[in-house]
């Protein structure tokens, strides 16, 4: 799990490659897919590389390969059969023409002619194929009747110009028949011809089909080994292949077996060399993972590719995501469903890729199946803390509230009779009254707040803190996580001046928010809490200092003293993050450069290792406070604004209890409002809506706003605290993409 937290070592590595063993070599490197090959060409036309011939003759194989598979697609499709002309008694011009040309072509007779000539059309029922396009085309059998050599020169010319095929019909009755007889023949000949070729092709075709996928990989990988090896300079003795590659080091003994495996294939007596270099050049960016985490790093590298060797978010997004969804999106019957669907997902996983399936929105769900099982998993969670199951509460273990129906005068108890509740539609439960409030619930909300008028407000005041807890605690570990980068990158100066001002500010306004939070939670029972003063309006107090406000009495003792003494840390830490920081970059500028590139230094045969070269650059004082007040203020107005913020988790999951609740009121209370048969029956078809809305609005679309809000929180206020972004990817050249059945180059 090391290198998940981390970006893998890179090296910049040079690659000797004997002329008879290059394409091995580079096949074998192919299947590995751990070196990433660089242009060593730039300058160099395509057309005029060295293998651009063998390219090219990969590009016309394909091309054939191609036209046998989709001969094989249409290998039951039926052929469109040619249908007989009609018969007919006496011609002197006869042929077809496109049936919408008719009318046209008529006219144009009747003008040229001046109407001594006598047109019969018929229309040929079946569509033929055109020899030119392959397209179906609609025809028309036509007879001209005129008299005179000058009228048939001008139907000819005529017949010509409107692109009309004649054919000869003889005179006689005889001779016609004779002719139907012997184009009958030729048309069996002709059938019986095609009927055998059809056979033949079919045979080809399945004999083919057993090996065409083999062939198109064949293809496919030599045409990649072929492209990869025009990126590769040649030395002056024409003999050697020279490749430059970026490729992680501890996978270097891996490549130097692929190399060793393709010179014996090839029967090459010289071995191929992998030198490591020397460069200034920064390495892209390569993070492991696997099917579990293949996901959760696609969601951090939609965000930017992270810089070369800085922490990774992606391992600590595989807990922080899915539980921040399930925040708003807390619902056990809805959680229960997305669980069971993602779990389908990954017990057939197997028996889904071997489909291929080609849809695009099924095939972006399905490589989200551990993303969407872990969300599923923490909505059961968050469902039972917060007891809503389809916006139904469940008793599990009995409420903490509890009325005695009965009267005691001398009990100092609540006590109504049966008449008071037959009478009261809606009563008041004080928990300061012995007997009414027992102990708290064993595990998340109590029920009996399902039936509360006052619950919208409860949890209210619940959600919105729990928001606020969570979002610092969120982006106090963003900012703790930038410290492992200063340390990492030998960075002195980010952290006295960086991170220890941005971590006391935060800490001291809203972490001391959050204590506050649970200093309330704990200070005041039911005796005292109406009496509790108001977190919001004692937060503004503190940064106004105002200390004298009747309508909101202090928490605690002492409380103006530490109040102001907080405040001014955070203040104080402003200038040192402004001021002092850029003054000391002045005086001593080396000490905030990023580590240069990465060089390599061999001490001995047997391994080298990393040395980090500081660039000493030009210090440009103005452009270094620019950027160091833009970042203060960024981050000092951004810690409202972010904490505000996680409020979404607060608005989002509110909205989802009322919506779940609506839709059952709405629509599945109706059905269970009848007792009798019909009911049964309208009940079943109401269910089915019940199931379908849910479905669609419930899990689908507030799901995927669900999901979108637990994205923007994780990348502007999470990762904006210790992550950059703004690397390159390390791209291997590999196989895998054409064994998967994804053809592009």
């Amino acid at each position: 799990m090391g290198e998940l937290f981390r970006s893998e070592e890179m090296t910049l590595a040079q690659l000797y490659l004997q002329s008879e063993s290059a394409y091995c070599c580079v096949s074998e490197l192919g299947e590995i897919g751990m070196v990433q090959f660089r242009d060593l060409n730039p300058d160099v036309n395509v057309f005029q590389r060295k293998f651009v011939n063998e390219v090219r003759r990969c590009e016309e194989m394909d091309r054939k390969l191609r036209e046998i598979h989709s001969g094989y697609k249409v290998l039951n499709s039926p052929c469109p059969q040619l249908t007989n002309s009609p018969i007919t008694f006496c011609l002197f011009v006869a042929g077809v023409i496109s049936r919408e040309r008719i009318p046209t072509f008529e006219r144009m007779l009747w003008r040229v002619c001046r109407g001594n000539v006598f047109l019969r059309q018929a229309d040929i029922e079946d569509s033929l194929e055109d020899p030119a396009t392959g397209d179906q085309v609609y025809k028309s059998v036509f007879i001209i009747f005129f008299q005179g050599d000058q009228l048939k020169t001008r139907v000819k010319k005529i017949c010509e110009g409107f692109r009309a095929s004649l054919y000869p019909c003889p005179e006689t009755p005889q001779e016609r028949k004779e002719m139907a007889a012997g184009v009958a023949t030729r048309i069996d000949d002709l059938q019986m011809v095609l009927n055998q070729t059809e056979d033949h092709r079919q045979r080809v075709l399945q004999a083919a089909a057993k090996t065409v996928r083999v062939w198109f990989i064949k293809v496919r990988k030599m045409k990649a080994v072929y492209h990869t090896l025009n990126l590769c300079n040649i030395d002056v003795t024409q003999k050697c292949l020279i490749a430059e590659v970026w490729c992680p080091v501890s996978d270097m003994d891996s490549i130097q077996f692929a190399l060793r495996r393709g010179t014996e294939k090839s029967g090459s007596t010289v071995p191929s060399i992998l030198n490591r270099m020397q460069t200034k050049q920064t390495p892209p960016t390569f993070n492991k993972t696997n099917k579990f985490t293949s996901g959760f790093q696609n969601i951090v590298d939609a965000y930017g590719i992270g810089n070369y060797r800085e922490m990774n978010p992606a391992p600590y997004t595989i807990i922080t995501f899915p539980f921040l969804f399930a925040v708003m999106f807390g619902d056990l019957g809805h959680g229960v469903l997305m669980t069971c669907a993602a779990l389908y997902l990954v017990l057939r996983e197997s028996r889904l890729v071997a489909q291929k399936n080609d849809n695009e929105m099924f095939s972006m769900v399905f490589a989200g199946r551990y993303i969407i099982l872990l969300m599923g998993i923490f909505s059961i969670y968050t469902g039972i803390i917060y007891n809503d199951c389809f916006s139904k509460s469940l008793n599990l273990f009995g409420s903490g509230w509890s009325v005695r129906p009965m009267f005691d005068p001398r009990a100092n108890n609540l006590t109504w009779s049966f008449q008071t509740l037959d009478e009261n539609k809606v009563l008041q439960l004080d928990p300061a009254v012995r007997g009414v409030f027992n102990g708290p619930y064993p595990i998340g909300i109590d029920p009996i707040w399902n039936i509360a008028t006052n619950k919208l407000t409860f949890l209210n005041s619940f959600k919105m803190k729990m928001s606020v807890i969570l979002g610092v605690i969120h982006m106090l570990f963003g900012v703790s996580l930038s410290l492992f980068n200063h340390l990492y990158f030998k960075k002195p100066l980010n952290i006295y001046l960086g991170f220890i001002p941005e971590i006391v500010f935060m800490a001291s306004l809203f972490g001391y928010l959050v204590i506050l939070v649970f200093y309330k939670w704990l200070a005041y029972d039911a005796h005292t809490s109406r009496n509790a003063p108001s977190l919001l309006i004692a937060f503004i107090n503190m940064f106004l200092f105002n200390y004298s406000d009747p309508t909101n009495q202090p928490l605690y003792r002492g409380q103006m003293v530490i109040q102001t003494l907080l405040v001014l840390i955070a203040l104080a830490c402003v200038p040192c993050m402004l001021i002092v920081k850029t003054l000391v970059m002045r005086r001593q500028p080396h000490l905030d450069q990023s580590p240069g590139p990465c060089t390599v230094v061999s001490l001995s045969p047997r391994g080298s290792y990393w040395m980090c070269v500081l660039s000493l650059l030009q210090f440009n004082f103005g452009d270094v406070a620019v950027h160091q007040a833009i970042h203060t203020i960024e981050y000092c107005l951004g810690c409202i604004s972010n904490t505000a913020s996680y409020l979404r988790l607060w608005a989002l999951s509110l909205a989802h209890a009322q919506l779940s609740e609506v839709l059952w009121t709405m629509v599945m209370h109706l059905g269970l409002s009848s007792r009798s048969f019909g009911g049964f029956v309208a009940l079943s078809i109401i269910f089915g809506a019940f199931a379908v809305l849910t479905v669609c609005i419930l899990l689908i679309m507030e799901g995927l706003s669900a999901f979108l809000h637990a994205l923007r929180l994780h990348w502007v206020e999470f990762q904006n605290k210790f992550y950059v972004g703004q690397g390159f990817k390390f791209l291997p050249f590999t196989f895998e993409s054409i064994l998967e059945g994804r053809f592009e180059d």
